[in-house]
């Protein structure tokens, strides 16, 4: 098996994946970069990735079977990961009341179960060999909300409650979590961004309601002019070359007083809370940023 390090990445096809993926490997890890439909419309994708040194595998978050798959072929290469970058996302905008039980699921299956699914792939064997690194890709709306981010912006609050519960919970195998939360660049998922699929719904709030919602996509995209995306690629890189336990839990980018205060505030509050459980022994002991 390979000596190198290796990285396991989801979502690579585009935007902070495929510019992680490609750091990683400028970087001399051996990268595995994870998209859907590799041999359809994520061919030339592909393609790059591989002309840039990443083994490109398929994997959809949303599925149990890819995702077994995926694992199955990865631990035949090298075994146990050494870093999980859970980063493939979507992003939904709009009214909330108009957006149907079925779209706010979809946006869950990726965001939220979607991680979930693959650390029960990948994290026994890390546990088992007592080291490692997971990384998740959330957002600084995981710690504030705008009008019209509702259903967004809750998935990756519950994505961030994952992320700190499993920092606990894996303290006392060695493996380390951190998160990193990105605000507005400039990449494709504002072209995909998701907009009310109840129309009708939509219409009730009135028309001046619905154009600000409606403008969501553009509100997005002029906050990330000038934004390198790039900067959350070397960020997570950063975070997996750093030693073990001295990462910190949240990495912010670009500087954001404010969600830097909320994190600065909360954390010291969040560990009195676990202490109160008499359980602070298997607290991660990190600094907050």
């Amino acid at each position: 098996m390979s000596t190198k390090k290796s990285v396991l990445i989801t979502g690579a096809s585009s935007g902070f994946g495929r510019l992680t993926a490609e750091a990683f490997a400028a970087d001399g890890w051996r990268v595995f970069g994870t998209m859907r439909n590799i041999n359809g419309a994520n061919a030339a994708a592909a393609a790059a990735l591989r002309a840039s040194g990443v083994d490109v595998i398929e994997l959809d978050v949303t599925s149990d079977s890819s995702v077994d798959t995926a694992a199955a072929t990865i631990a035949s290469e090298v075994g146990t990961l050494d870093v999980l970058v859970n980063n493939a996302g979507t992003a939904f905008f709009g009214i909330q009341e108009a957006f149907t039980p079925q779209a706010v699921e979809r946006q869950y299956a990726t965001n939220v179960i979607g991680p979930l699914r693959v650390n029960r792939a990948f994290l026994p064997a890390m546990r088992e060999r007592r080291s490692g690194l997971v990384i998740y890709v959330s957002s600084v709306v995981g710690r504030i909300v705008f009008p019209f981010g509702g259903v967004y912006a809750s998935s990756k609050w519950a994505l961030e409650a994952l992320a700190q519960a499993s920092s606990y919970e894996l303290a006392p195998f060695d493996v380390d979590v951190a998160i990193v939360e990105p605000g507005a660049y400039p990449t494709e998922i504002i072209g995909k961004i998701g907009l009310n699929d109840d129309l009708a719904r939509v219409s009730s709030y009135g028309a001046e309601v619905a154009r600000y919602a409606a403008g969501a996509t553009a509100r997005i995209a002029e906050r990330a002019q000038g934004q390198d995306p790039a900067d959350v690629a070397r960020v997570i890189l950063r975070l997996a070359n750093a030693p073990a336990g001295t990462r910190p839990f949240r990495s912010v980018t670009p500087a954001n007083p404010l969600v830097e205060a909320i994190n600065a505030a909360v954390e010291p509050l969040q560990r009195v809370a676990v202490e109160s459980l008499g359980i602070d022994a298997i607290l991660p002991k990190v600094p907050v940023s």
